[in-house]
Parts: C-alpha cells; sequence; structure tokens
C-alpha cells in the first residue's frame, strides 16, 4: 500500500526551481517595497508545496512568516481565516486607536458591539501586520484562498492595496486569476503548470522506487504532470486500482481515486470523516460528537485511526483537517443527499450552543422549504451584518430566501440581499438576484425596493423617460402608504438620473410635483437634494433660500450633510457645497464608511474646481482611490477627471491623459452616466488645450457640452464650462457663435443667484462684449463675484489687462495683468502665469520667472499627508483618516522631507503655506 507514503511537502520539490526562483526575487524584494503575489494553478499541482517551500526559506532568511489555510467547510465563518493569519499577533492588539481595537474584536467574537465597521477591522489588521514587519520582513501565506471566508478575503485585500511602501509580501493560492487577491490590479499572478516528464519520472522515483516501470509510464501518461495525481495515482494503481479514464478532467479523476481510498472504511471511520467533509471548523471533539449521533453509537478517537491511516484525515492535538481539498470534494459529491442532510442535522445538534454556526447546518439539514430556518438565518444575517462580516450576512439571506415557503416572503429576502450587494460594490451578483426576482410575484412595497434597486446600483441606470416617469408613479404610491422613506427614496434615484443624462423638462417636472407632495416640511434635505438634482437651474434661487435657513448640523449628521451638499452644488452654490461636504467627509472618514466617503470626495472635488481650488490631494486623487476600491466606477471616474483639470491648470496636460482615458471608458461603458462624465471630461480638455495655447481646439472640445444632440450635452456643467468656452472663443476668433450660446445658457440659468452661476455668466459676458461695452462688464465682473476667488479674478484680470493692451492703452493693462500673473504663480497655474507674463513683456516690461515651489514634487497622496502633519496630527491620527497604517505614514513623510527641502514636522507648515489657504470663507479640510 502506498497510503503511508510521506506528504508531498515533506521531500524536495520537483521541477520547480525556475518559479521558485521567481518567487524568491519577490521576498528578497521586501526591503524595497511589499506586495501580493498569488501561485496559481489546478487543483493538486503543488501551489502549497511552492508555498511552503518559500516559507521554509524566509524562515531561514529571518522572515516572520504568518499563515493560514481556506476550508471550504469555514468559508461561511466571518472572519476565520483573518482570525488564523492574526493569532500571534493579538498581544499588539490593546495598542490600536479604539476605533480599530473595538472592530477587530467584535469581528473575531471576543467582545461584543453594536455594530462593526469592516473597514476599520481591515485597518486594525493592516496595523498589526505594518508593526510586525517592523522587526523583520513578513511574509503571510494565504493557502487555498478560494475557500476562504469573504470577510476575511476583502480585509486581505485591504491590507494588499495598502503594503506597497512596506516589508510585508501576501503570498496566497489559488485555482484561477479570477480569484486573485483584491484582483489583478493588486496581486501579480505566478502560473503553475504541471511536472515535465522528466521531472514527473524524478518525483515518482523518489517517492514510489518499487513502482514497476510499465505502470510507472501508465502513471506518469494518465497524471499530464500533476503531482498530487501522480502520488496517489501511482498508489492507486499499485493497490489494484485502474480508472484511468482518459476523458475525465483531472481533478475528477483524482476525486475518483480519493472515493475508492475511502470506499473499504468500517462504518464509524465512515462517519467520522463524512461529518469531517461537512463540518466548518476544526475541533475534533465537535466531529467526533456529531459522527456518534450519525452512527448512532458513541465513537471515541479509536474511530479516527482507519481515516489517518488512509491519510484522509490529519489531526493535531484537538484539532483536525481533512488531507486535502479535493478529498472533501470526493466525499461530498460521494455522499447521497440524505446521508448529507443526516449529517448537517447532526453538527447543528452538536453546535447548539454556538447558535451562529448551528444555523448553517440547521439550513443544509433541510430537504425542502422552511419558514422556521428561513427567519433564523435571516436573523443571523443581521447578527452577521452587525459585526462587519457584510458578504457573510448577504450568503445567509440568500440562503434564507431560498428556504422560504411564502414566495412573497422569498422575493423580499432576496431583494434584502440584492440591497446588500449594493452596499457591497457587487453588482453582478445584484444583477443575477434582481433578474430572479423580477419574474416573480412582489409585495408593492419590494416591488419599489426593486425598481430602485435596479436604477441605483449603475449610479442613474437607464434615463428613458418612461422609466424614470415610472420611479415617480412608485413614490407617490408609497407616499399614499405614508411611507415618506421610500418615496423620497424613489425620488432621489429619479432625480439622480436626471442629473447623469437628462430625460427632458416634462419629466423633470414630474419629479418636482411628486416630490413636492411628500408630506415633509420645505427645508427637508432629502426634498432639496432631489429638487437641486432635477432643477438646478431653475429652482435654484428656491432651494439656496431654504439652504440659508437651514439650521446648525451637529457633529455626526453625514447624512444630512451628504444631502445638502448635494443640494447646495447642484445649485452653483459651490461655498456652501464645499463646506456641507467637508462636514460629511469628517464623519463619514470617523465611521469608516469608505463607500459614501468615495461619493463625497469626488461631489467635493469638482466643488473645488469650480472655486478654483486646483488641489488634487484634497479631495479628487483619494475620492478616485477609494472609487476604485469600493467598485464604485461612476464616481471614481468623476473623481479621476477632476484630478486631469488639476494636472491641465498646471501645466502637466498631454492629450492622451491616461486618467482621462480611463475616466472615458468607464462613461462608454456606463451609457446612461456618460453625459455627465463626457461633459467633465470635455471641460478637462478644453482646459488642457487652453493651456497649451491652442484655443481653437479647445473651443470645439468644449462646445460638444452645449449641443443638444451631443453625448457630452448637460445642462447644468454648460454654466461650469461657460467661462472656458468664451477665453477660447474670445482668442480663437469665435466670438459671434459664442455670444449666441451664451444668450442660451443665460435664459436657462433665469437669473440664478447661485455664486457659481453668476461668475461664469459676469465673466463670459465681459470677455465676449463689444469693445464699446467691454470695459464696463469687466470692470463690474472684477468687482463681482470672482472678487472672492483668486483662479476666476485672475482669468478676469488677464482677460481685462489684454484687452487693454490690444486697444493700446498699454500702462493701464499692466496692473490687471501683473495682479494676475502674481495669482497664477501663487495657484500654481503656469500656463496662465507665463501667459500674463507674455502680454507684459509686450508691454516692455520684463524681469519676472515663476517662482516654482516644492509642492508639486509631492504625489497627491503625499501632499495629503505632507498637508495633515503640517496641521500638527501624529501619524497615527493620519493614518485613521487616511486609511493608512501609521507606519507606511512615516514612511511617506520620510520621503517627503527632502523633497520639500525639510527636516522636521515643524518646518512643513512653513513651505506649505498656501496648501489649504481658504479662499474667502471655502473650508479648510480637517478631515
Amino acid at each position: 500500500m502506498l497510503w503511508i507514503m510521506a506528504p508531498l511537502d515533506e521531500v524536495r520539490l520537483f521541477g520547480r526551481d525556475d518559479v521558485l526562483e521567481r518567487l524568491q526575487r519577490e521576498l528578497d524584494g521586501l526591503d524595497g517595497s511589499g506586495r501580493s503575489v498569488a501561485i496559481t494553478g489546478e487543483p493538486g499541482v503543488g501551489k502549497s508545496a511552492v508555498q511552503a517551500e518559500l516559507a521554509a526559506r524566509a524562515r531561514a532568511g529571518g522572515c516572520t512568516v504568518l499563515a493560514a489555510r481556506g476550508s471550504a467547510s469555514e468559508s461561511q465563518l466571518p472572519y476565520a481565516v483573518l482570525h488564523q493569519v492574526l493569532a500571534p499577533l493579538l498581544p499588539g492588539v490593546p495598542a490600536l486607536p479604539a476605533p480599530q481595537r473595538e472592530a477587530l474584536l467584535a469581528g473575531f467574537g471576543m467582545v461584543g458591539a453594536s455594530g462593526v465597521n469592516p473597514f476599520f477591522t481591515a485597518l486594525a489588521a493592516l496595523e498589526l501586520l505594518v508593526e510586525r514587519s517592523r522587526e523583520a520582513p513578513l511574509l503571510v501565506c494565504l493557502d487555498d484562498l478560494q475557500w476562504m471566508d469573504r470577510p476575511s478575503v476583502d480585509a486581505l485585500a485591504f491590507v494588499a492595496r495598502r503594503t506597497t511602501s512596506e516589508r510585508v509580501l501576501l503570498l496566497s493560492t489559488c485555482r484561477s486569476e479570477a480569484e486573485l487577491l483584491g484582483g489583478e490590479s493588486t496581486t501579480t499572478s505566478v502560473r503553475l503548470e504541471g511536472l515535465s516528464d522528466d521531472a514527473a519520472h524524478a518525483l515518482l522515483r523518489s517517492r514510489a522506487p518499487d513502482l514497476p516501470s510499465s505502470l510507472r509510464e501508465r502513471v506518469v501518461a494518465g497524471a499530464h504532470g500533476n503531482p498530487l495525481a501522480l502520488l496517489e495515482l501511482a498508489g492507486g494503481v499499485a493497490s489494484g486500482w485502474s480508472d484511468l479514464d482518459d476523458e475525465l478532467p483531472m481533478t475528477d479523476r483524482l476525486e475518483r481515486a480519493f472515493t475508492a481510498r475511502a470506499a473499504g472504511l468500517d462504518p464509524a471511520a465512515r462517519a467520522v470523516v463524512d461529518v469531517a467533509a461537512l463540518d466548518d471548523g476544526d475541533d475534533l471533539e465537535v466531529v467526533l460528537a456529531a459522527a456518534s449521533l450519525l452512527a448512532g453509537t458513541p465513537l471515541d478517537r479509536s474511530a479516527l485511526r482507519p481515516a489517518l491511516d488512509r491519510d484522509l484525515l490529519r489531526t493535531s492535538g484537538t484539532s483536525y483537517a481533512v488531507s486535502h481539498p479535493l478529498i472533501a470534494s470526493a466525499l461530498l459529491r460521494a455522499m447521497p443527499q440524505q446521508r448529507r442532510e443526516q449529517g448537517h442535522a447532526a453538527l447543528a445538534a452538536v453546535l447548539a450552543g454556538e447558535p451562529d454556526r448551528a444555523v448553517v447546518h440547521r439550513a443544509r439539514a433541510v430537504s425542502g422549504r422552511d419558514e422556521p430556518v428561513a427567519a433564523e438565518l435571516e436573523r443571523a444575517a443581521a447578527e452577521a451584518r452587525r459585526r462587519g462580516a457584510f458578504a457573510t450576512a448577504l450568503d445567509r439571506l440568500e440562503r434564507a430566501a431560498a428556504l422560504s415557503p411564502d414566495p412573497l416572503d422569498e422575493a423580499a429576502r432576496w431583494i434584502s440581499a440584492a440591497e446588500l450587494g449594493y452596499e457591497l460594490g457587487r453588482y453582478a451578483q445584484v444583477e443575477q438576484v434582481t433578474a430572479r426576482v423580477t419574474r416573480m410575484g412582489l409585495r408593492a412595497r419590494d416591488r419599489s425596493r426593486l425598481t430602485w434597486l435596479t436604477g441605483a446600483f449603475h449610479d442613474g441606470a437607464t434615463s428613458e423617460p418612461g422609466e424614470v416617469r415610472h420611479l415617480v408613479e412608485l413614490a407617490r404610491g408609497a407616499a399614499d402608504q405614508d411611507d415618506v422613506d421610500l418615496a423620497m427614496q424613489l425620488l432621489f434615484g429619479a432625480a439622480r438620473r436626471v442629473w447623469w443624462r437628462d430625460p427632458g423638462e416634462a419629466v423633470r417636472r414630474d419629479i418636482v410635483g411628486a416630490a413636492r407632495a411628500v408630506p415633509l416640511p420645505s427645508g427637508d434635505p432629502r426634498l432639496l437634494a432631489v429638487l437641486g438634482l432635477v432643477e438646478s437651474l431653475e429652482l435654484s434661487a428656491d432651494v439656496l433660500r431654504e439652504l440659508d435657513g437651514s439650521p446648525g448640523l451637529p457633529a455626526g449628521r453625514a447624512d444630512v450633510a451628504s444631502l445638502l451638499g448635494i443640494a447646495a452644488f447642484c445649485s452653483g452654490d459651490f461655498l456652501r457645497a464645499d463646506s456641507f461636504l467637508t462636514m460629511a467627509v469628517a464623519d463619514l472618514r470617523a465611521d469608516g464608511r469608505l463607500s459614501l466617503l468615495a461619493e463625497a470626495l469626488a461631489i467635493r472635488s469638482w466643488a473645488e474646481i469650480n472655486l478654483g481650488v486646483f488641489d488634487a490631494a484634497r479631495s479628487a486623487d483619494e475620492g478616485m482611490r477609494l472609487g476604485d476600491e469600493t467598485g464604485q466606477r461612476a464616481w471614481a471616474a468623476t473623481a479621476r477627471i477632476a484630478t486631469v483639470v488639476v494636472d491641465a491648470v498646471h501645466g502637466r496636460w498631454t492629450a492622451r491623459h491616461p486618467a482621462l482615458s480611463a475616466a472615458e471608458q468607464t462613461a462608454l461603458q456606463l451609457p446612461n452616466a456618460s453625459s455627465s462624465l463626457l461633459a467633465g471630461a470635455q471641460l478637462a480638455r478644453g482646459i488642457g488645450e487652453l493651456a497649451a495655447d491652442r484655443p481653437a481646439q479647445a473651443y470645439g472640445e468644449m462646445l460638444r457640452v452645449f449641443v443638444p444632440s451631443d453625448p457630452a450635452h448637460q445642462r447644468v456643467q454648460q454654466l461650469w464650462t461657460l467661462g472656458y468656452l468664451a477665453e477660447a472663443a474670445m482668442r480663437s476668433g469665435a466670438r459671434d457663435e459664442a455670444r449666441r450660446t451664451l444668450e442660451e445658457v443665460e435664459r436657462t440659468a433665469g437669473g440664478s443667484p447661485a455664486v457659481g452661476t453668476v461668475i461664469a455668466l459676469e465673466h463670459a459676458r465681459a470677455v465676449l462684449a463689444d469693445d464699446d461695452a467691454a470695459e464696463a462688464l469687466f470692470r463690474g465682473a472684477l468687482e463681482g463675484a470672482a472678487r472672492a476667488f483668486p483662479w476666476h479674478q485672475a482669468r478676469l484680470q488677464l482677460a481685462y489687462g489684454s484687452w487693454l493692451r490690444r486697444r493700446r492703452r498699454v500702462t493701464e493693462s499692466r496692473d490687471p495683468l501683473r495682479a494676475a500673473r502674481t495669482s497664477f504663480d501663487a495657484i500654481g497655474a503656469e500656463p496662465w502665469a507665463l501667459r500674463a507674463d507674455h502680454e507684459l513683456r509686450a508691454t516692455g516690461e520684463r524681469g519676472w520667472s515663476p517662482s516654482g515651489s516644492g509642492r508639486p514634487a509631492l504625489s497627491a497622496q503625499e501632499a495629503q499627508i505632507a498637508e495633515l502633519a503640517a496641521q500638527g496630527l501624529s501619524n497615527r491620527e493620519i493614518g485613521q483618516r487616511l486609511f493608512l497604517s501609521h507606519r507606511t505614514v512615516g514612511s511617506h513623510l520620510y520621503r517627503i522631507f527632502p523633497k520639500l527641502g525639510v527636516t522636521s514636522r515643524q518646518q512643513l507648515a512653513g513651505v506649505l503655506p498656501a496648501a489649504r489657504r481658504p479662499v474667502d470663507g471655502l473650508v479648510q479640510s480637517s478631515d
């Protein structure tokens, strides 16, 4: 018998030198940067063995090694794998900040908590791992990623994205590239192929030296280089087993070999291995107790011996494990359904003291639909959600739906699962669930929930008039039933669709009418947000008047602050929008609500741009990164375009800007969000072409926003673009055409008092005016709304100074041109500063050169860290705010100091004096 051959990882590896050499280079590079690498390949190809070999080398080289192994049986236990990884580091938990400490311990079930934020749990894991890596390079081995519980995988992906500057290597194994930790953008994959014939023969000679050569050739041919298959098939044929059907996939062939190995077990041992295949833990006593119930007789450890002898199970102290995932798979496939249900029922009975695990087995023990079990699963989902295990909650809701006898209850639970999937950003899963539920009977409220959800997870879904009107009718129905929350949720969804792509005036009026009919006070934030999104121009005066009367917001009301920020933003009051959104950002950051934080940052980045604040570190860069991380593609693209505008203003424009290309690709893939995204992209292109001194091209790019038939047409963003369009038209000879555009926009704006609207219109009127009216309009604009905002004022000064010089009023032109040049230089708008200097040189003035500063040498994230440090925040406080390890913050500062020419934190404020300078009331970032 070859069952007792030594395990594969106890002998040297064959045919893996190239892969090990590559992985060794990854390990050797840890002093420079961290990384995440996955070994992929079919079952049995030796992924675990290669990982184990690298772990042994790492230990020998002085690295710390932490490890965890996934198990199909434990995949429903939230944070089970994360606990395996961090168990040696738990003594360091008391040193963590309180929010992280509480989230981690509550996630592990070690303390009670009313709710667990999964991002704080992940941040706690990051802190512990990075802290340990300071002592020695750290290797984290994650074996069988595909079997790991989703909350742990999400937390470890969070870590992987934040260890690029740390001495941490996450080395995972999984079957395919589709299962990579955090996806291809986070993890590099190394594909492990089958052994060559020479390596396969060498392995067999080493492990099965007595196997006859004729059988060895047969085994090598049948195993196709799979090491596990080589050993298992060798053992099988040596014992007389001959099922080597070449038509079978390798996994099926191996499972047949394992099934054959288990076939001769006595009833007691078979009960043990069957329960072990069904179990979701590793407690030997639990398995023996449940196996006793299944076998109908008390069993002790002696019942394990046959399974151990055949290497079906392995034990260590009071713990056990199935020897290989394919063994569990083989046992399950061979097990009749009735036997499975009996095994799960036995485990549920034994685990009565652990209701979280017992309910999972109880659910698998029922053969039909069962409302008590479904209701228990729904309660278990709520508990998992409270612990921050959202993915586990989603799985339990889906199982509860499948067990629901009442079709209406089933549909309601499916919708609840889809809503949770939306929060997790799992859009494909939401689509699958909504497609299923669409064909089912629904209660009226659930039908409305489904309709909202269908549009919400696409940030606007379809904006076809009929679909938007359907939302409005559902909202009216909800309001008639006194379900105000659902009514406003539906109307907010309809209003968002209008923003992303306008369905027409009639539909907009329907939404406004329905919103005003909901029994809410006129200043309710939900109502103001809907009105702002739908009739941003026509109702801006009404919305702004209500905002004027809004009481001060207490801390911790991020939902209200976000709604008021949206209302102000869409109405053109960018100053107030910045204020509200800054409050929302601070609270969302404190709560660790990263999905909503990404949205608030993306919107705030455009409020800043419209105020003339071009600092990607303040909102845009982080909004883009968090949007990508949380799967919110539309908001990530929104923030990404804002970073392009910042680059263009600072003179870093290229027509093939990669961030702009990525955002436009998103717009094409989300066609119903395309109008808003493409309008922003065209503004970015227009500003970039102006910076490159190509006004004709700039005018052509921006004109698309004003053409109703163009995909980039967007009513409100015309006002954002108008001033730049006028500048391009004045410089390219398109003044007459631009005047007609100005007249159309003036009619649409309808005298809105919003500061953004007034700045745009005053600028365009002055720049496009005839000579006899221009001077008065320039002077009025310079004393008007733009006066409080250096960027807008400087652009007016440049245009006015240029106008004066071209009318040979050279001496008068110098003062506005000098003021413009100074402001542009301070802002960092080098192309505009150079243009103002060019105009001044044409008047005969010489001797200026750009001031320059160390600030542009910093990346957006480095600038954000430097500015927070300049405000006096500690590394831990900065890390908590930016969801980074405090060690990572320290590493960034180490690189920042020489870039800025400073040697201490105390000197940062002196070299970043303008980094957060408020623009006449613009709220300083304190988030």
